[in-house]
């Protein structure tokens, strides 16, 4: 299962797989170039094509990439450590690459009365000894 997910939908009349700049590429997903330069750092598989003069030309599976590390790192919470090991896939590196759950939004998944009835059956135990 590839954790890459939909392919990103531009709006400025090129074909969807023609390559893209990285400031059309930052424009379009909302980030910063700067970042965008770092996560290449960051990730052995982003890799965009650089031409003349270092200008970066960013391939439909780059940008599919980038909106990857995006939505894991901006917003499900994930460290950059977990969300390369999260892309990077397999067993172990999966369970190591759980989100920061401090980043998480555990009101708005129900998980909050699950816990709390947990925390409860757990007191009641104690309390029957």
């Amino acid at each position: 299962m590839s954790v890459i997910g939909q392919p990103v939908v531009f709006t400025d009349g090129k074909a969807p797989e023609a390559m893209r700049t990285i400031g059309e590429v930052a424009t379009a997903l909302g980030i910063r170039q700067h970042v965008l330069r770092y996560w290449e750092e960051q990730f052995p598989t982003l890799r965009p094509l650089k031409r003349g003069g270092g200008r970066r030309y960013y391939r439909p599976e780059d940008v599919a990439l980038v909106a990857t590390i995006d939505r894991l790192v901006h917003r499900e919470g994930y460290t950059l450590r977990g969300a390369r090991l999260a892309i990077a896939g397999g067993g172990k590196a999966a369970a190591v690459a759980a989100p920061v759950a401090a980043n998480v939004g555990l009101g708005d998944s129900g998980i909050v009365p699950q816990l709390k009835a947990i925390r409860d059956g757990l007191a009641a135990a104690l309390a029957a000894d």
